[in-house]
């Protein structure tokens, strides 16, 4: 019952910490911390499923600064990041699933002079030039009817480029996987 309870206390801190409800102005926050409890919040989609092997998560991350951004949304932009590239991920399994292929998402950090870079990156299907050209558009959407309402990477886009006055890519060719990176300025005052 003890790791139970630790269990689910660790759920909801890490969901409260996600949500960052009680935080909705422009912050210093350590962005290692948000990539973490996205992680946690998203863990039972990377665990093996009866399709697929369990999904990798490599961390590489560099020692940041604390960074002024708004901590729920900047968590928003890493969950949309990362479902999808859950579902590439599966979109490749169902397609050529393969008992030797890793499966394996890599979240990077990087401290610059004047900013800070974040990158996900999946060995999914990848994307097409089309919908390259389309990712960030409002309802654009690669998924089924039903699936997915093609505003989660708009959204992304608004939060980092309007919000935070950063930067957004996206680097993909079909077959090979997708990574985002996103570029925030580390001064506190990006509101």
């Amino acid at each position: 019952m003890k790791i139970g309870a630790d269990r689910i206390r660790d759920i909801v801190l890490s969901l409260r910490n996600f949500s960052r409800l009680d935080e909705s102005e422009c912050k210093a926050v350590n962005i290692h911390k948000g990539i973490e409890s996205t992680l946690l919040t998203i863990q039972h989609r990377l665990k093996e499923q009866p399709n697929r092997k369990s999904i990798q998560v490599v961390r590489s991350f560099d020692d940041l600064p604390l960074a002024g951004c708004y901590a729920g949304q900047l968590n928003q932009v890493f969950m949309n990041i990362l479902a999808n590239s859950v579902d590439a991920i599966e979109a490749i399994s169902k397609n050529s699933w393969s008992s030797n292929r890793i499966l394996q998402i890599v979240t990077r950090t990087e401290r610059r002079e004047s900013s800070i870079i974040i990158s996900f990156t999946d060995n999914g299907v990848g994307m097409s030039d089309m919908v390259k050209a389309h990712i960030f558009d409002p309802f654009f959407t690669t998924k089924d009817v039903g699936k997915g309402t093609g505003m989660g990477m708009a959204v992304s886009y608004q939060i980092i480029v309007e919000k935070h006055r950063g930067k957004i890519e996206r680097f993909s060719e079909e077959g090979s996987g997708t990574e985002f990176v996103i570029e925030l300025p580390t001064r506190t005052d990006s509101a």
